[in-house]
């Protein structure tokens, strides 16, 4: 069954090694866990519902519950403590494209908030309801969540809405087909979400994000069905599909998703390299993007990112013999280790193979050849789960993404991990840091940092230490040539740091779109745009 309270499904769970704790103890502190509240003291505090009565529409409060609150930190520290402060006044579970028009009627005949709710995967606030003087309908799309059409000449795809990763890879797989979209969050996250955030995937070099996948579909708005059609390509005026993507359920409500698919691969192989210095290694990253060199995913940990994983990986003998292998090639402290996939044909995966080791040879790079690549396949989906792992011990674990181009890749990683070393310093807390490059463009590429630190004596002072962290980092990228948000969307946390980025003119623009989509302003307010003040 899903927890309540946390990421996934309660019969799994990741356990640290005894080198974990020890790394943990020498880089941030002995910690001390924060007790969870009951699921029993949370439904005690849910409150009569405001909605009038609909067929469609649960009131139930723990399904209230369980749909009050996403994975940023702030709604696991909600989570934890049982501190919710809000819930939706009824969850909706439509099952067609009518049944969403009828509840989107309904809201609006009745002054009623909408929020959609895809996977519950969100980490920058997205579907989490507020202090509000109407009440607040959450339209849950997860059953909505099948394969509905496929054309195979044109390799389009339609699924609901709701369908998940696993369901999404499932149903084309039985047809011979994948999409090749696999965020960390695949386990739950879905298509829908995926379009209305701009997802990407950890694949993106072979498959694109989810921009160059989505086709077209349907959107019910509270003006009436928005279908867009899946022309290839056009210079027919701007692209209605872009200014779907990334709308975050402002303009309406995603109802199914039309996508491009491909025929299932028929190899796939992922390998590690390391290299001696970070310089080295993304030179490498760099140099292979570049070359248009038919990698599936790359993946570059900086030094303390490298050092970390082999910390936490366990087999402390197996770890050893590897460091001194890598350490009699050259690749010793400060080395950085490279996860690359090929995917295809075999003969498409022989050429990258070949040219890959032919491209990171001359920068030092050492092949060590697909055994941890295998063993980062096996796991790509479980990260998501070191937060309940860390949070057992008192630890407190979350993580900052952005992209920008290569030439300022550097002064931005290092400004962003820099101000998280310091941040907690007047309170006498260490912050572990470290950062990878997850997805990568010729322009440039995508930073993603994680942050780990002990958890305070009380709920109200870790939430405090997180928003010291999280604010004056957000503020620092958007002031230094980075996006708010590479692939997590921007919800209700992000949304104050848009105007930096996108400008006056292009925020007034983003918002005359959802007023002309939304004109009562109820569907999932706060969300992307920042509410005008009355």
């Amino acid at each position: 069954m899903r927890r309540w309270n946390g990421w996934g499904d309660e019969a799994n769970k990741m356990d640290l090694p005894e080198s974990g704790d020890a790394f943990l103890l020498e880089h941030v502190g002995q910690a001390t866990p924060l007790a969870d509240a009951s699921l029993d003291s949370v439904l005690a505090q849910v409150p009569s519902s405001r909605l009038p009565d609909h067929r469609l529409i649960n009131t139930d409060p723990d399904v209230r519950v369980r749909h009050a609150r996403g994975q940023s930190l702030p709604d696991w520290l909600a989570m934890r403590s049982g501190q919710f402060e809000f819930f939706p006044d009824g969850v909706a579970f439509p099952e067609t494209k009518d049944e969403i028009a009828e509840l989107l009627s309904f809201a609006y005949d009745n002054d009623i908030v909408v929020i959609p709710y895809g996977g519950g995967t969100s980490v920058a606030g997205h579907i989490n309801p507020f202090q509000s003087d109407k009440p607040i309908l959450t339209l849950a799309l997860t059953r909505m969540n099948r394969l509905t059409d496929i054309d195979d000449s044109s390799l389009i795809a339609t699924f609901g809405a709701g369908t998940p990763g696993p369901l999404v890879e499932s149903q084309l797989r039985a047809k011979g087909y994948t999409l090749g979209h696999y965020p960390q969050s695949f386990e739950l996250s879905t298509v829908g979400g995926w379009v209305a955030s701009r997802s990407s995937g950890q694949q993106s070099l072979r498959y694109g994000r989810i921009e160059q996948m989505f086709a077209g579909g349907s959107i019910e708005t509270p003006r009436g069905r928005l279908e867009i059609p899946t022309i290839p390509a056009s210079s027919a005026g701007p692209d209605v599909r872009e200014m779907i993507l990334g709308s975050e359920g402002r303009m309406g409500v995603i109802s199914d998703v039309k996508v491009r698919v491909t025929p299932s691969p028929i190899q796939e192989d992922f390998y590690v390299i390391f290299f001696p210095t970070w310089n080295q290694a993304k030179a490498a990253a760099r140099h292979l993007v570049q070359a248009k060199i038919q990698l599936s995913m790359l993946r570059l940990s900086n030094a303390i990112e490298t050092k970390t994983q082999l910390a936490l990986a366990g087999h402390p003998g197996q770890i050893a013999l590897l460091e001194k292998f890598l350490s009699w090639r050259g690749a010793g402290e400060g080395k950085c280790m490279m996860t690359l996939g090929v995917t295809g044909m075999p003969d498409q995966c022989r050429s990258a193979h070949r040219l890959m080791k032919r491209l990171t040879r001359p920068l030092g790079g050492v092949y060590t050849g697909s055994y941890l690549g295998k063993k980062w396949a096996a796991k790509r989906f479980t990260m998501p789960y070191l937060r309940e792992a860390l949070w057992e011990k008192g630890y407190v674990v979350d993580t900052l993404e952005t992209s920008t181009d290569w030439s300022n890749v550097d002064n931005l990683l290092d400004k962003i991990e820099a101000n998280l070393r310091k941040s907690l310093q007047d309170k006498g807390e260490k912050v572990h840091v470290f950062t990878h490059l997850s997805h990568f463009y010729s322009q440039g590429s995508s930073i993603y940092t994680t942050y780990v630190f002990r958890a305070a004596d009380t709920y109200e002072e870790t939430l405090a230490r997180w928003k010291t962290l999280k604010t004056s980092t957000s503020e620092l990228i958007v002031n230094n040539g980075g996006t708010i948000s590479h692939q997590h969307g921007v919800g209700k946390d992000h949304a104050p740091y848009l105007p930096t980025e996108k400008g006056e003119l292009a925020m007034g623009m983003i918002q005359s779109l959802c007023d002309h989509m939304d004109e009562k302003g109820l569907l999932n307010p706060g969300t992307l745009l920042q509410e005008k003040a009355e």
